[in-house]
């Protein structure tokens, strides 16, 4: 099948794993070997849909590990910066905006990559979550929101736990944007957010998903330097910008990996020197939950994230040219 045949029905290719393990340059270097690709399908290109819940956010960009300008010049990105950090943005806002951008993709003749480590996002595109249609409800947002911050993520965990035990054992209980939208449909439509929750068959004809992995001390290992690189590159200016600019420490986005550290220490309440280390334990315990999430998934097809750059991307490029020319 080329492009153009059967054009609402496309190829999508996943790559999936946790933070630190190298999806975006191997996301990148595939791009760079599409001829590779050109005699199987015939694409024209690649482009490359985040799979981040927190890419999404407009000014952060440090903590979050976006793209480069340089890096989205070469390859053409989507789902970032959709909203500003003091918006919301729902699974089921993502799972239309991705599906808009993959189906536009296939329609220019070129590939369609998912990339990103929120399980939540990825399966609502490759499995057709079935979301809950509930609109945002301000009032009880703000509440669950300030309990958050007065309580700490707990209060919240503790709450859904009472309406929803499904959720609130799935659910990142770090995560309270996740934390206040299965509470919000849970109290409004006086049913479990877990119950409303199914599958539809999804559109693609093909789907491939390449998961990175890797032994996990080298892992966290990683994880450390990239942070340092953060700091490096500015990563606390960012955080006191965006405070600057009036987004409060309560907003769900500013306690995104990071930038809740870097919080600490602007407000003094701990020296940078913990917060760097907070960042680091935070981000191996982030791990560790993404690899959980990840491990249940039979589908997922494993890479040795620890290979060199060209020899993982041969091994990616071979693993979808069979999966394009099998679909």
């Amino acid at each position: 099948m080329r492009p153009g045949d059967n054009a609402s029905r496309p190829p999508l290719i996943v790559i999936a794993g946790p933070t630190a393990s190298g999806k975006t340059a191997l996301a990148l270097a595939i791009a760079a070997r599409l001829p590779d690709l050109v005699d199987v399908m015939g694409f024209e290109g690649v482009e490359i849909i985040s799979a981040d819940s927190r890419q999404i956010y407009r000014l952060m960009d440090i903590a979050t590990a976006k793209p480069s300008a340089e890096e989205r010049a070469r390859v053409p990105h989507h789902a970032l910066d959709m909203i500003w950090p003091d918006e919301s943005y729902t699974l089921a806002e993502y799972q239309r905006d991705a599906q808009a951008a993959i189906s536009a993709i296939h329609a220019r003749g070129r590939l369609p990559l998912l990339v990103g480590g929120t399980g939540l996002y990825i399966r609502a595109v490759v499995d057709g979550l079935a979301i809950p249609e509930v609109e945002p409800q301000a009032e009880l947002r703000a509440e669950l929101e300030a309990e958050a911050a007065t309580h700490g993520a707990a209060a919240l965990v503790e709450r859904l736990r009472r309406v929803d035990p499904i959720s609130a054992s799935r659910i990142d209980q770090a995560n309270v944007r996740r934390l206040v939208r299965a509470l919000e449909v849970s109290l409004v439509t006086g049913k479990p957010f877990s119950e409303q929750q199914g599958s539809r068959p999804t559109p693609y004809t093909t789907i491939l998903t390449l998961g990175l992995s890797m032994e996990r001390t080298a892992l966290h290992a990683r994880a450390d330097q990239r942070i340092a690189a953060m700091l490096r590159s500015g990563l606390v200016e960012e955080t006191r910008a965006l405070v600057e600019r009036g987004y409060t420490w309560s907003l769900p986005s500013m306690s995104s990996l990071g930038y809740r550290e870097m919080g600490a220490y602007l407000r003094g309440e701990i020296s940078l020197e913990e917060a760097v280390a907070r960042f680091e334990f935070a981000t191996h315990a982030y791990i560790r939950r993404q690899m959980t999430w990840f491990r249940t998934d039979t589908r997922i097809h494993w890479l040795d994230a620890a290979l060199p750059l060209d020899e993982l991307t041969g091994v990616a490029i071979a693993a979808i040219r069979h999966a394009l020319a099998s679909g």
